[in-house]
């Protein structure tokens, strides 16, 4: 796949009505929530009012791409959280596709009444495609285009979404102040489609699922590296839980040290310099932290306990959270990166699991059994031990992961049947199912 840029000049079933209670009981509880919630997430911030007319496809007729990316690209500013998308039927009838054609007070007037226009072409052969996009700030028609770009890719389905993808990511980093699109990560998770678990690989929206392990045996808690060109993950090939790490550049095993008994759950530091996994080498299951090629092994914890599933602050890399029974039950505790002072971040009620940082390092998001009944998403506050729930009634929902933009997140939930990946706003409202074959569980998003 070639891919560049040059610059330019109904009716409800009841499964629905219910999953729509779900959200809206989510919702409400969170805008119930004080300001730190709705500050950390970025979800409080004012929407800004987009209209996304059809880019207008030329060249080949019945071109099935242009269809592909219109759909694409609608579907990662709606999902996007940042924009209110104005409805396609308020549109004028002939909308633009260059600027010469933008009639600004068309889409100004009611009732349109947008702030913004994202439109183009689509100009496809049976080889390549050319896509031109411009986004204009129509109340401000004589202001320059805030985006003007040709995007250029072979003609296939594929390249057409990434580019659709690369376009939308784009338009979100220029209007939120340079926060990223997820429009182009991925997800990690394991999957049992194949009769044995493995890790698999697929785009943020469910879209391009791929098998990485071919091991016919247990592989579980898949990492992504912060610059997205390794995957680590426990995997039972020899017999026993070991951690190995899997290149995407050359599709190959990167070397990495088999420890004694179980080894399990690694955690990359911010700069993949380092990781931190849990291991019983010998004997209690601790927090250890090496040189990302497993040099300069150090232990962090030491205590008769089951110490696991590590978490490197992603802001500052200079704590890590972690799950620990040293209390009883597993909760969540915080240390610093050198295993000094260790604190308890959760109240001790129930069972709290699988920590996950957010993004700017504020948030933590786990999953809590709090009254012992089934596990939910929550979300607390490090600095203030607050929390809000994301998920209610909707089955067993567990190992909550931020998606880079830090308004998003994947989490695992059987709330239709079996496990499933699922993706969610981080004020628990629009829920999305992104697989569907077999079981598939512990989703891990991409750091970019």
């Amino acid at each position: 796949m070639k891919l560049k840029g040059n610059r330019l000049g109904s009716s409800l079933t009841l499964p629905t009505v219910a999953l729509l209670l779900l959200s809206s009981t989510a919702l409400w509880a969170v805008r119930t929530q004080e300001d730190w919630f709705r500050t950390g997430t970025g979800m409080g911030v004012e929407k800004f009012r987009l209209a996304v007319p059809d880019f207008r496809v030329v060249g080949l007729q019945f071109n099935p791409l242009g269809e592909t990316f219109n759909r694409v690209l609608w579907a990662d500013l709606e999902y996007s959280g940042v924009f209110d998308l104005v409805s396609k039927s308020f549109y004028p009838l002939v909308p633009p596709a260059a600027p010469e054609e933008l009639r600004p007070q068309e889409w100004v007037a009611e009732p349109v009444n947008t702030h913004l226009v994202v439109f183009g072409y689509v100009n496809a052969s049976s080889t390549t495609v050319a896509i031109g996009a411009w986004v204009y700030d129509v109340r401000n028609p004589r202001s320059p285009p805030v985006l003007a770009k040709v995007y250029r890719g072979d003609a296939s389905e594929g390249t057409v979404r990434q580019l659709a993808h690369q376009l939308a990511d784009e338009i979100v980093s220029r209007l939120s102040g340079g926060l990223p699109g997820i429009a182009q990560s991925r997800i990690a998770f394991v999957s049992n489609r194949t009769g044995s678990k493995e890790i698999w690989l697929m785009d943020y929206d469910g879209h391009n699922q791929v098998r990485l392990t071919y091991h016919n045996s247990i592989s579980l808690a898949p990492r992504w590296s912060p610059d997205g060109t390794r995957v680590a993950f426990t995997t039972y090939a020899q017999g026993k839980p070991d951690i190995q790490i899997h290149s995407l550049v050359t599709n190959r095993r990167v070397a990495f040290p088999t420890y004694p008994n179980t080894t399990t759950t690694l955690a990359w530091s911010p700069d993949g310099r380092q990781v931190a996994f849990s291991s019983s080498l010998t004997g209690n299951q601790e927090i250890y932290v090496s040189n990302s090629d497993g040099s300069n092994l150090r232990r962090l914890t030491d205590l008769p306990s089951v110490d696991i599933s590590p978490a490197w602050n992603p802001r500052t890399g200079q704590q890590i959270a972690f799950v620990s029974d040293r209390g009883g039950a597993p909760q969540i505790y915080l240390m610093d990166a050198d295993g000094a002072n260790v604190e308890r971040l959760t109240s001790g009620e129930g069972y709290a699991t699988s920590p996950a940082w957010s993004p700017n390092g504020q948030m933590i998001a786990f999953a809590w059994q709090k009254d012992l009944s089934s596990f939910d998403v929550y979300v607390l506050d490090v600095a203030t031990r607050r929390t809000v729930q994301l998920t209610y009634n909707g089955g067993r929902n567990e190992q909550p992961v931020w998606a880079p933009d830090g308004r998003h997140l994947v989490f695992q939930s059987n709330r239709s049947g079996r496990d499933q990946i699922w993706t969610m706003l981080a004020d628990g409202t629009q829920l999305r199912q992104l697989t569907l074959d077999g079981s598939n569980s512990a989703p891990q998003w991409s750091w970019r």
